[in-house]
């Protein structure tokens, strides 16, 4: 009897900002500096403020300053003994300051609330967002979701299933795969460089090679030396290839005609969205 752990469930994803206030092309404040601001209208005093919210009294000291200049009016005034005693208050305007900080960031939260739940499909729509905005020098970047693990004595064989139904296969260390917190029915995606993919006609054939790909020819671009084949494996997923024009030649690849892309499980790098 084998004990299966159950799928991970992502948890459910929202909107999240932070408010910052602005004085030209310089940063008057955020959340830190207002908490600071408070944490001095609170004690009466720069050094307890400073403790209060995890600064150093020279960090707080600077801070104020920053927001005196940058207010052009004073926000805090110290009493008689300046930086080295004495009491320290806030000025009307930087309780003001506060209060209009607070107010923002309340109506700033309920929008974000209020997007989140707006948006139909926002949790699948924002992993794609960032799965798009990923920068990688691999050609290859192909998303799905994890469908085994097989532990060995020193690597892991994780296979991924892509949108068509074939599935990738990549060798990866227990570290690797425990630090990326794959298990089955995770969403993940397979980066592949274009010269590490190999192609072959669309016939039977025995290869040590575990990835085979079968697709049709999408495009064939040819260089001075090499050209660029893609391989349409279905309706949302290609794999792209940088082979010599003589090859292209043997195979005689043409747009239309059936392939096949081969490619090393340890040629596969498997990655996920934080």
């Amino acid at each position: 009897m084998t004990n299966e752990t159950p799928p991970a469930v992502p948890e459910p994803l929202e909107f999240g900002g932070s408010v910052w206030i602005k004085s030209g092309g310089e940063t008057l404040g955020g959340a830190g500096r207002i908490a600071l601001l408070a944490a001095i209208r609170d004690t009466g005093s720069i050094t307890s403020a400073a403790k209060r919210v995890g600064m150093s009294y020279k960090a707080a000291w600077d801070a104020v300053d920053t927001m005196n200049n940058l207010a052009g009016e004073p926000l805090v005034a110290s009493a008689t003994g300046g930086r080295g005693g004495g009491g320290t208050r806030l000025t009307a305007s930087a309780l003001r300051l506060i209060d209009t900080y607070h107010a923002v960031e309340r109506e700033h939260r309920k929008f974000l609330e209020h997007v989140s739940e707006a948006i139909e499909g926002f949790d699948r729509d924002w992993r794609l967002i960032g799965r798009l905005g990923m920068r990688t020098s691999a050609r290859n970047q192909l998303a799905g979701k994890i469908t085994k693990i097989t532990r060995g004595a020193v690597n892991d064989e994780v296979e991924l299933g892509l949108p068509g139904g074939q599935t990738i296969v990549a060798v990866l260390t227990h570290e690797s795969t425990e630090a990326l917190g794959l298990q089955q029915g995770s969403d993940a995606f397979a980066l592949i460089k274009a010269s590490w993919v190999m192609l072959m006609e669309d016939a039977p054939a025995k290869l040590s090679a575990r990835n085979q790909l079968r697709g049709t020819v999408a495009s064939v671009t040819r260089g001075a030396v090499n050209a660029e084949v893609t391989l349409s494996l279905d309706e949302s997923t290609t794999v792209t290839a940088i082979i010599t024009n003589q090859s292209a030649e043997a195979l005689g690849l043409a747009e239309g005609q059936r392939a096949v892309a081969v490619v090393k499980a340890s040629s596969v790098i498997i990655g996920v969205n934080d």
